[in-house]
Parts: structure tokens; sequence; C-alpha cells
């Protein structure tokens, strides 16, 4: 029962994250774009996170090597700047839906690259990965949950499909993959405060080049609006910094293929946001999808 609390936990965050597609999706229509969108709600979080930390006093352990920054650089590319420029970009080209149902391919990428990596990496991060096989469970919690969302997205009859959007939002679900591969271990050795605050810094640090031309989404007229700041405090303050800390606690505890099981659920929260935000309606085919993908958490989680 003591992991109890972790999973509790792992549904809220991807119950936020749920939402955060729709956010972007209206910043986008407001102006932003997906660089600036990252930068934003990074700042935010990265300021965040350094005043809880001056605040609080709370520092594991900061600095041991540069093998270990060159592996947060990767972190904060893999799990930053190169996710969500990916994602946000693929919102930009196909539906919210679309990309939530694609982004949730991630724990599939991430049990190939743990088994992968498991076999054949030796080391700290081969060794503190989660133990898993290739069973029934595994296989049929996979495919239930992938129906369930096919049932989501494609249930509603009105899907517009996006090769450049698609294909970015499957490259962002390879790049959480390789986050999860190594953020526990990182977690572990230098505790949820200090390596997500490295993750966010890596992740500003890399983003500095895919922001030319974003001078216009980042103008005082574009910023002012109401719908513009709030959705941007909300993605900062919430989606970011305190759901990334949160992620990377469960990351840790649950191991990084439970935890990432959880980016299945990913769907129902933005067909539910989409719902009440922007006014779309769920099928009886969506909550068929939205049923059979818990039961496929369920099943893949034994």
């Amino acid at each position: 029962m003591a992991g109890l609390r972790y999973h509790i936990l792992a549904l809220a965050v991807v119950g936020v994250w749920g939402v955060t597609f729709v956010c972007t999706k209206v910043l986008i229509g407001a102006g932003m774009d997906p660089a600036g969108i990252f930068l934003c709600r990074f700042i935010l979080a990265y300021a965040g996170i350094w005043a809880y930390t001056l605040l609080t006093g709370k520092e594991k352990k900061v600095w041991n090597g540069w093998k270990d920054e060159g592996v947060f650089l990767l972190l904060g590319i893999s799990g930053g700047s190169l996710y969500f420029l990916t994602e946000n970009t693929a919102l930009a080209y196909t539906q919210a839906s679309n990309t939530a149902f694609l982004v949730c391919s991630a724990p599939l990428f991430t049990a190939i690259l743990t088994l992968l990596y498991s076999h054949y990496g030796k080391g700290r991060f081969a060794s503190g990965l989660e133990k898993v096989r290739l069973g029934w469970p595994l296989v049929c919690g996979t495919v239930l949950a992938l129906t369930g969302m096919a049932l989501v997205l494609f249930g509603r009859g009105e899907v517009r499909l996006s090769a450049k959007g698609d294909l970015l939002a499957i490259a962002a679900a390879v790049c959480w993959a390789v986050y999860s591969l190594f953020m526990g271990q990182m977690t572990r050795e230098y505790g949820t405060l200090t390596a997500t605050r490295k993750v966010f810094f890596y992740g500003l640090l890399t983003i500095l080049p895919f922001l030319e031309g974003s001078c216009d989404s980042l103008s005082p007229s574009v910023l002012s609006q109401p719908v513009v700041w709030t959705n941007l405090v909300f993605l900062g303050l919430v989606a970011s910094l305190l759901c990334f800390l949160a992620w990377n606690l469960v990351i840790d505890k649950l191991g990084n293929i439970t935890s990432t099981n959880y980016v299945y659920l990913n769907p129902i929260f933005t067909l539910i946001s989409a719902s009440v935000l922007l006014g779309e309606r769920m099928t009886p085919s969506a909550a068929v999808g939205c049923a059979a993908i818990l039961a496929g958490v369920i099943l893949a989680g034994r």
C-alpha cells in the first residue's frame, strides 16, 4: 500500500498533462509559436524551482563531473527542448487528439529501449532500470490500450491526418522514452529537486537556437492577452514545475516502465478537457476507448 500514493500521484500528473495539449493548441491559435511557448513555460518553471531551492535549502548533490552533466544535457533535450518542440509543432499541424494519441506510444518505445539497454548496456544506468520481461500481460495490455486510444481518436469521425504533424508527435514519444530511460537513476543520485532543476536549465539552454523568428510570438501584444498569460502560468508553474518534480519522483519509486505506462491515459484527459474547453462531445466509441485504455494500463502494469 506504500506505493499506492505514487500511483495516485502518477495519475494526477498525467491528468494535468492531458490538459496541456488543449492549452498549447489555444496558445498557438492566439499567435504564439512552439519555441516561444516552451521558452516562457520553462522560464517560469526554472524561476519557480530556484525560488523553492533557495527558500528550503534542499540540495542532495549538485556536481559529480562532466560525464553526469552530459547525461543531464541529454535529459534536458529529450525531456525538455526537443520533446516540447516536436510536440508543440505537431499541434500546429494536426489535431490535439492526434498528438495525444501518438505521444502516448511513449510506453512502447520505453519498453523497447529498456529491454535493449538492460540487455546490452552496462553500468549504473543499466542496473538501475526497472526489471521487465516481455510477457503476455505487457503485450495484451499494450494492445488493449492502443486499441482504446484508436477508438478515442478515430471514433470521433472528424480526424484530419497530417503526415508532418503525426511524425513529429511520434518523435516526441521517442524523446520521452529516452528521458524515462535515464531520469530515474539521476533522480536517485541527485534528488528530485536538483535533478529537475538541471533538466530545466539544459532544456532552456538548448532551445535558444530555435528562437529565431519568435519575436512576434513573444511580443507584449501577444503575451498581455489574458488567454495567453493564464495558459502560460498553468503550463509553467503547474504542468512543468510541479508535475516534473512529481513525475521524476514517480519514475524513481515505480520504475521507468510502470510510470510511463500511465501516459496511456493522456487521451482520456485530453478528450475531457477538449470537451469542456473547446465544446467537443464524447462519442460512445470514445467512451468505450477510454475504458479500454484504463483496462490496458492496469493489465500492462502487472
